[in-house]
């Protein structure tokens, strides 16, 4: 299972399928969230992970389909897009400290 301190994160990638949109407003939300770190936050299709990701954020019933796509990334699966604790634990690493687990 990758992983990756906090302070190392420079690109975060939230990964989707449905085109729900909840997706694309967490996605926002990271940017401004991270933003004072000089991360990069992107949006793309799960299947279309770019290579330079450090961390996907992804629902946890596409998780697999993200590490096929994105094998050596740090992968975090939620189980619902805004709000969930892991996505707390993503930005509390990046912002104070901290290991972030796929």
């Amino acid at each position: 299972m990758p992983t990756i301190n906090g302070s190392q994160v420079r690109k975060v990638v939230v990964a989707c399928d449905a085109g729900m949109g909840s997706s694309v407003m967490l996605a926002s939300q990271l940017r401004k969230q991270l933003k004072q770190h000089s991360v990069e936050v992107a949006h793309t299709p799960v299947d279309a992970i770019p290579g330079d990701a450090d961390v996907v954020v992804v629902h946890g019933g596409l998780a697999e389909r993200a590490r096929a796509s994105a094998p050596d990334t740090v992968i975090v699966p939620v189980q619902v897009f805004l709000g969930d604790p892991a996505v707390t634990a993503l930005v509390t690493a990046v912002t104070k400290g901290g290991d972030v687990h796929g």
